[in-house]
């Protein structure tokens, strides 16, 4: 099989690579959306800088990074909230990689993360705009839920029993 998902500290080469593509693809889709325009440069590197990951690294966060024959091809966080719940983040894939089910097997990676750890539930929050992550979390048993925080750029926000 091509895909390969292991857990990396959030400040690798290949998870930095992979963030910077993430922001720069969700920033730039929320600015053309709402002001018609993408990013400014210095704002997409203060907020790139800004936003390390570090609640991703052991003890209460794990950062997978799934490699596709071998190169870097997307993640997935997932955090610990509580005893009985964890929150998926981050989940990307490369533009290019997507539709050859590395998302699905991200987020079943990070299920096991938190059900190792734990959890029953599963939550997450998107934006209005990514409809694929919308959809594929609906694909994957998540079900819209009621907020559980107040991010200013949350739309939606999921729920999912790993029970």
């Amino acid at each position: 099989m091509p895909w390969t998902i292991t857990p990396e500290p959030p400040d690798s080469p290949a998870a930095t690579a992979l963030w910077r593509a993430y922001y720069t693809e969700v920033s730039d889709r929320w600015y053309l959306l709402h002001e018609g325009r993408p990013t400014d440069p210095a704002e997409l590197e203060r907020e790139i800088h800004a936003r390390t990951g570090a609640e991703l690294a052991p003890p209460k966060g794990r950062l997978l990074v799934a490699r596709y024959d071998g190169a870097a091809a997307g993640t997935a966080g997932v955090r610990r909230l509580d005893a009985d719940t964890a929150e998926l983040t981050r989940v990307y894939l490369l533009p290019a990689l997507r539709g050859k089910g590395g998302a699905a097997l991200l987020v079943a990676a990070a299920e096991d993360t938190a059900r190792a750890w734990g959890a029953t539930r599963m939550i997450l929050d998107t934006r209005a705009d990514l409809v694929e992550a919308r959809s594929l979390y609906a694909r994957l048993g998540y079900a819209e839920t009621a907020p559980h925080n107040d991010d200013v750029y949350a739309d939606h926000w999921f729920g999912k029993p790993l029970t």
